[in-house]
């Protein structure tokens, strides 16, 4: 046991109650304060809110060009060539022309430049938004809806250029709206959102999305046709159907993907053994594709083997156009789920990196910046983007200190956009699948979440189970909101349950700490000290009452209907004799003698004496106690008058200065009931209670 440092602790100060405290430190109407505060505009607020409001003004005209300049160069070079495969394989999954991926990597990434506050996250693409785009743009512009009848083969064929054009339209429609929300919930300081997206919930959350993306590529990977399934369980029809078509594979399809997923894995392998070795990873995935439209090219797969190739990609870029308003009614569900669950990706990978580096991510900011870039992007027919695990990393990886790492790589897309481009018509779209598969290989190492949290915290392996279920079984949006609120349950679950202890003296100390828990710790006499773990709301205010009854060993339910039958049969007497009484006096008048034996009269004495095994006070410690509602301070005044029915003085310690708001406007404070039995450390509730004077207990027996 290591020994104690013992140094000279004393402290001399009279006892303090709330009003006391009120007094001393003079306090002073913060909400009035506050509301001038806001109000008032100086050329100093108004600055910093500006800069506040478009972070690259601050940092920009300071940026060091030769202590960051190479760094940001070398990452953005290398996080814009990730950009190019990635932004068409995830254009698949949001099921439009894959040059759209590459627009989507353009737009957003530049306004991220100018309104971002993190430096180092790689805003584009993401796999789980892509497939939750997808989802909408499939279910709102099916293939049977753009049905064709061709004279040449005398059969039904999918007219793909409408069927790609609605899809583009809704998915921009679907992105500019989620802007929106995003927008709307940063000017209104609404970024404390995150914080119901805890770390089990959204790894959870995309573990299950990234088998949803998984499941939705094996059309590709097995050059078949399934049809779009929706709503609950919808995964397991897709894949059922998958393997009911699996007879009807294309050979050809199956083996690029088969060479593709396995090339791509061992190179990923020897970037990883080499990484402290290499000064940029090795760019697997662009020589991949590089690679496959030659041989593509060369084979002549589309015609000789039946392999779905990319197609037409026009250069350039798409001009302005807004979206479809009639649409946003039939997104309006789906864009809001976009715009949490894009935020909570990007919040959360932001904030990682900023602790690691020591700087402020402004998550209100934050929300702004990432609705602007879905919003404009949306009106430049982009799809809703986040950031990304892996680009992130490699942008930390190869020397990216600032956004300007992001700006270059949204540059080299340009440069691909404009001129490179049609190159890719002949990749394999079983290829651009194959690099998805390979990019999931991270989350699905998040099942490994699952045994930790076994030993950590079971609550929220729990979470992460039930999120995960949620998800897999039904749509990610439903999934989500499902999740949130299987989440939310547990919370309110676990405020039901509190521990609730009888707290001791730490000898020779003002700690006190839960009797059960301690040996040395000791009761202090004819005081009783009751403390919840969990705040006091309506959920858990019975609880409350309950368990202090328990603790204390008084049934005041019992003792109370004990006294008032005494008090009723005491003034049942009352009024007997008083009848007797009068009757008496009445015959005295008539002239009767008195009679000198009197009736006898039954009389009901009280017990003055205090029950020995009761305590004199009670201390309600309130410390744990957040915020009160009205059947809180409803439960406290009912404690505070029975207790006191009996002759127990009940006081409040540890009380926050919102909870003791909460007393004011709730109606536990009064004429009667002063702040004189508020106390802001149990401590001083305790020297209080040893002051209070006998007097007369009403104990019955």
């Amino acid at each position: 046991m290591a020994e104690r440092t013992q140094t000279g602790y004393n402290i001399c100060r009279e006892i303090l109650d709330e009003g006391t405290v009120d007094e001393m430190a003079e306090r002073t109407n913060s909400k009035t304060e506050k509301v001038k505060k806001s109000l008032r505009c100086s050329g100093s607020q108004l600055k910093s809110c500006l800069l506040g409001s478009v972070p690259v003004l601050s940092w920009l005209p300071r940026y060091p060009i030769r202590e960051n300049g190479l760094g940001d160069l070398v990452s953005g070079i290398s996080v814009g060539i990730m950009q190019l495969p990635q932004g068409m394989a995830y254009a698949l999954l949001a099921s439009v022309p894959p040059v759209y991926g590459l627009f989507s990597s353009f737009y957003p990434v530049l306004i991220y430049f100018i309104f971002g506050t993190s430096k180092h996250i790689s805003i584009g693409t993401f796999a789980v938004m892509s497939v939750m785009i997808g989802g909408v743009t499939e279910r709102l512009a099916p293939e049977s809806n753009f049905m064709i009848w061709n004279n040449v083969s005398n059969s039904s064929i999918v007219d793909t250029i409408s069927r790609d054009a609605e899809r583009v339209r809704v998915a921009a429609a679907l992105t500019f709206l989620s802007g929106l929300f995003q927008i709307l919930l940063g000017l209104i300081q609404f970024g404390f959102v995150v914080t119901y997206l805890s770390e089990p919930l959204v790894r959870g959350y995309t573990t299950a999305a990234a088998i949803h993306v998984i499941v939705s590529q094996l059309k590709y990977a097995f050059g078949v046709r399934p049809h779009r399934h929706s709503g609950p369980f919808s995964l397991i029809f897709t894949l059922l159907e998958v393997f009911y078509l699996i007879p009807q594979t294309n050979i050809g399809t199956l083996v690029v993907s088969i060479i593709t997923i396995t090339a791509l894995s061992l190179a990923k392998e020897l970037n990883a053994y080499l990484h402290k070795k290499l000064p940029v990873p090795i760019p697997v995935e662009l020589i991949a594709i590089i690679i496959a439209t030659v041989v593509s090219w060369q084979v002549n797969l589309k015609q000789s083997y039946g392999v779905d190739i990319v197609g037409e990609i026009p250069s350039g870029l798409q001009p302005p156009v807004f979206p479809v308003t009639s649409l946003f009614v039939q997104v309006i569900g789906d864009a809001f789920a976009l715009s949490v669950v894009g935020y909570g990706i990007t919040i959360s990978l932001g904030r990682i990196f900023a602790m690691k580096y020591g700087y402020k991510v402004d998550s209100n900011q934050e929300l702004f910046a990432l609705g602007l870039s879905n919003s404009i992007g949306g009106i430049f027919q982009c799809f809703a983007v986040s950031c990304s695990m892996s680009r992130s990393m490699v942008q930390e990886s190869t020397g990216g200190k600032t956004q300007v790492a992001g700006a270059l790589s949204a540059v080299v897309i340009l440069f691909i956009t404009l001129w490179i481009g049609p190159f890719f018509e002949d990749l394999p779209k079983a290829v651009l699948s194959s690099i998805v598969y390979v990019n999931l290989h991270g989350m699905m190492k998040q099942f490994m979440d699952i045994p930790a949290l076994w030993k950590s915290n079971r609550v929220d392996m729990v979470v992460w189970l039930g999120t995960f279920i949620l998800t897999v079984l039904f749509n990610p949006d439903m999934g989500l909101a499902a999740s949130i609120g299987f989440s939310m349950l547990t919370v309110i679950i676990r405020t039901q349950l509190p521990r609730y202890s009888l707290l001791g003296q730490v000898p020779n100390t003002d700690i006190y700490r839960p009797l059960e828990d301690y040996s040395q710790v000791k009761q202090v006499p004819e005081i009783l000290i009751f403390r919840s773990s969990a705040t006091l709301y309506f959920a858990n205010a019975e609880m409350y009452q309950n368990a202090l009854g328990k603790k204390s060993g008084i049934d005041i339910t019992k003792i109370l209907s004990a006294k008032k039958k005494l008090e009723a049969k005491r003034k049942k007497h009352e009024k007997k004799n008083a009848k007797k009484a009068a009757k008496q006096n009445a015959v005295n008048m008539e002239g009767e003698p008195e009679r000198e034996e009197q009736n006898n009269v039954a009389i009901i004495e009280v017990d003055l004496k205090p029950n020995p095994s009761f305590p004199r006070a009670i201390v309600l410690d309130l410390s744990p106690v957040n915020f009160l509602d009205t059947v809180g301070v409803k439960t406290l005044c009912n404690i505070r008058r029975d207790y006191g029915e009996v002759g127990i003085e009940v006081v409040l310690a540890g009380c926050q200065t919102g909870v003791v708001d909460n007393l004011q406007t709730g109606g536990f404070l009064n004429n009667k009931v002063t702040k004189s039995c508020l106390f802001s450390t149990v401590h001083d509730a305790v020297l209080h209670c040893h002051k209070i004077q006998n007097s007369i207990y009403f104990i019955l027996f």
